[in-house]
């Protein structure tokens, strides 16, 4: 399987895509693990042995920023160099720079491709760097 023994963290309050996101991957043997809002991201993180990849909504509520829970998440060493994506509904062209510039791992549009976001994850968790800007369910 794809994604065999791999644990993802995903950082998403919308229901709808944590379910769209969790089958796609655990289709391809993902273990997944979720945080809605972005406030107990690290706290949940240092509870996990190891993850092999962070799936982080950029636009969170409560106010709170996907680049602030990014920042967070950067600061524990355990995952100072697990891959990060952003996964977000805000528009490319303000949002790809910025996740660029942070030092994200990939970007992707929502809705995401749930057939494709398998092998990009895994292709990003090998190292390779992915930023699409349009998908469908």
């Amino acid at each position: 399987m794809l994604l065999a023994n791999r644990t993802i963290f995903i950082v998403e309050d919308n229901v709808q895509n944590r379910v769209v996101f969790k089958m796609a991957l655990i289709r391809h043997g993902a273990r997944v693990e979720f945080e809605r809002s972005g406030a107990n991201s690290t706290f949940l993180l240092k509870a996990l042995n190891s993850v092999d990849l962070i799936i982080l909504d950029l636009m969170l509520s409560d106010g709170i920023s996907g680049f602030s829970v990014f920042d967070e998440i950067r600061a524990l060493p355990q995952y100072e160099h697990v891959p990060i994506i952003a996964v977000s509904a805000m528009e490319p062209a303000v949002a790809l720079p910025q996740v660029r510039e942070k030092g994200f791992a990939g970007f992707f549009t929502k809705p995401i491709d749930a057939g494709e976001f398998p092998k990009q994850v895994a292709r990003i968790i090998n190292g390779e760097r992915i930023w699409t800007t349009s998908g469908a369910l």
